[in-house]
């Protein structure tokens, strides 16, 4: 029954959770956020005092729950180790001793990255970010291009409940790592079960400590038992010592799998509360030692060479010396601080400017938000990357703070303007300007050409994404390292509908 509920918790939990994460269409109720909320690294980041006393309560209570129903990437490993297991159905697991020097190791690497602002390190080695990058890079696009073969059906038979949408590769760099990085836990997952949340994943190795002292535990009666081992051979933590009896409760993940083959009902999950017990010699390895602190020395210096900034170009046409931040990150420092690279802001921003990056941020800043105007706009009322955002690293922002976040300014280039060039009127920047930051004076010849005004531009990017100017727009927003807030008087703003600019 233990091993029903099980399944059906993480089942909910990740059915609802992934199509919260590829959902286009805004079909998922909002409250659905709180999936991503309720993740252990991201509660840790935003503080959110709340999630996080509730996660180690229900682990000190009952074990690692959130490892075997709440945690996406546990799921996802099931999957894979139940496909094995399918293919091969003589499959058995053993008994393993745990890598304590490895798994600790990656919690003091995860620790010295964050502490030295290599977040890229942090988000690759965070199980709900390997996760949502694996839902935003290859599974939506499989969903979106499902929903364009719906649509080109259901066309035929003049249904338009589907309607086709555009698939964009947002960064190569980003969809390299998901594939790698899904298929290497796939991997593991397939051969040895959950190995990775027991040797690599630092928050199971956290929540493994708590879990020693769990009150509800699995156990064997011994005088029960019947030594057939079958317990052992099912774990696929490989945490059963069936010769011993006993079961490493720091990496047992509560899959209740062993309950089920148990004939003589032998193991069991019961309350008994027993401190660990610890030897009275203590032998001190000292080669553990120095490879613990040969981690954190490399890690500490090679975090403080890699995140030094790289020149990056923006686009093909855009050269920004500052990269732009998405609404609600208050500027780069506070985005590298908090983000995780999880991407939920890049699958959910319906504008489609929000990238992962590349070296724009430095290669510590690799694969974190950045904006880009290529297919799009910052729509000047949508708050929804901000209201999604589970660590903090973009604070929920309302319509009216919207509106006054300058989150970059406008800089124009005459040589470029096709009004200079083409001796033309074009006029589109001023047009689709929000806050007439970007307005017409006159030129010459009965024509007007852009001026600037970067005191009250917001940086939303309409200007940029409507300049017709090739090979190089003749407007563009330039990011700044911090956002400000701009004051507006009533007449200087207008309304800029979707519509404008003709989609």
């Amino acid at each position: 029954m233990l091993r029903k509920i099980r399944i059906a918790v993480s089942l909910f939990i990740g059915i609802l959770l992934t199509l919260y994460i590829i959902d286009f269409a805004g079909l998922m109720p909002a409250w659905f956020d709180n999936l991503a909320k309720i993740q252990f690294l991201p509660a840790l980041l935003s503080v959110n005092i709340v999630v996080l006393i509730s996660l180690i309560l229900i682990t000190v209570v009952f074990g690692r729950v959130y490892c075997s129903s709440i945690c996406p990437l546990g799921l996802y490993q099931d999957v894979f180790t139940r496909l094995s297991r399918m293919v091969k159905k003589k499959k058995r697991f053993r008994f393993r001793n745990a890598l304590t020097v490895m798994r600790w190791s990656f919690v003091a690497l995860a620790f010295v990255a964050f502490v030295s602002g290599l977040n890229v390190l942090v988000g690759l080695l965070d199980p709900y970010s390997v996760y949502t990058r694996f839902a935003v890079h290859i599974l939506k696009p499989a969903y979106l291009a499902g929903n364009n073969l719906a649509a080109l059906i259901f066309t035929e038979f003049n249904n338009h409940t589907f309607y086709k949408v555009s698939i964009y590769l947002l960064s190569i760099s980003a969809l390299i790592t998901a594939i790698l990085f899904s298929a290497f836990v796939g991997y593991l997952a397939w051969v040895n079960g959950r190995i990775y949340c027991n040797s690599i994943c630092p928050v199971g190795t956290v929540l493994g400590f708590f879990s020693r002292f769990s009150l509800f535990k699995i156990r064997i009666n011994e005088s029960a038992c019947n030594s057939c081992g079958a317990c052992g051979r099912t774990c696929k933590a490989s945490c059963i010592d069936t010769k011993n009896h006993k079961v490493d409760a720091s990496r047992c993940i509560n899959c209740f799998d062993c309950l089920e083959v148990c004939s003589s009902s032998a193991i069991n999950f019961s309350y008994s509360f027993h401190l660990p017990v610890k030897s009275r010699k203590k032998v001190v390895n000292s080669s553990r030692r120095r490879f613990m602190m040969a981690v954190g020395v490399t890690g500490f210096a090679a975090s403080h060479l890699l995140a030094q900034k790289v020149p990056f170009a923006g686009s093909t046409s855009v050269v920004r010396k500052t990269p732009l931040t998405p609404p609600g990150s208050q500027g780069v420092d506070h985005l590298l601080q908090k983000c995780t690279s999880c991407h939920l802001c890049v699958s959910k921003c319906p504008s489609n400017i929000i990238k992962p990056a590349f070296l724009e941020y430095g290669v510590g800043g690799m694969l974190q938000p950045t904006l880009n105007f290529d297919n799009g706009f910052c729509n000047y009322d949508c708050t929804i990357c901000s209201d999604v955002c589970p660590t903090g690293a973009l604070l929920p922002l309302t319509k009216d703070a919207k509106h006054t976040n300058q989150m970059g300014i406008v800089q124009f280039v005459m040589d470029d303007c096709i009004v200079f060039t083409e001796g033309t009127s074009c006029g589109a920047c001023s047009e689709h300007c929000p806050t007439q930051a970007v307005h017409m004076v006159d030129y010459k010849n009965n024509l007007t050409i852009p001026e600037t005004d970067t005191s009250i531009c917001v940086g939303c990017g309409g200007c940029e994404f409507i300049c017709p100017a090739t090979p190089r727009k003749a407007i563009f927003v330039e990011g700044i390292e911090r956002h400000k807030t701009i004051k507006l008087k009533k007449e200087e703003v207008k309304e800029v509908k979707v519509d404008d600019f003709g989609f």
